[in-house]
């Protein structure tokens, strides 16, 4: 197994289509033989870093996928914008997480208070995220409602 992992550095302003983006070059990776997964993160205390990362049977799985046309078109262009670091890495141990642990999708988990609150402070328990967007004349109170209703961010 092969593990790949990009940084990148995105501005604030571009952080929600550098998420589509990376996610499409994701399913469109996803398509290939050889695939078993991959994520799309950002770091909790920089919200300028951000990772993609990918998981493939063998070096060679990972190197077809690129080269497919689909691939030039959605997933090398993201991968050029990359840090220039190594991203390719052999994995050499694996401890399994626990059986039917959670998986598909994930909200956005970065508080948008994240900058003014630091270690010792404590935030509220529900705080929107610069992903999330209040409905058409709603408040931020039903958006925390709906969020803690949808099993995300629940009270301690």
């Amino acid at each position: 197994m092969m593990l790949v992992v990009t940084r990148y550095r995105v501005p604030p302003e571009d952080a929600a289509p550098f998420r589509d983006r990376a996610r499409r070059a994701l399913e469109v990776l996803a398509e290939k033989p050889g695939w078993r997964g991959g994520h799309v993160g950002r770091a909790a205390d920089d919200p300028g870093l951000w990772v993609v990362t990918s998981e493939w049977e063998n070096v060679g799985s990972y190197r077809r996928a690129l080269s497919s046309y689909e691939s030039k078109l959605e997933a090398v262009p993201l991968l050029s914008l990359a840090i220039d670091e190594p991203t390719a890495f052999e994995l050499v141990a694996t401890v399994p997480g626990p059986a039917g642990g959670a998986g598909g999708a994930v909200g956005a988990v970065r508080a948008a208070d994240a900058d003014a609150v630091g270690l010792g402070s404590a935030a509220g328990p529900i705080v929107p995220t610069d992903f999330d967007h209040p409905p058409a004349g709603g408040s931020d109170a039903s958006l925390a409602e709906k969020r803690t209703s949808a099993g995300r961010n629940p009270e301690p």
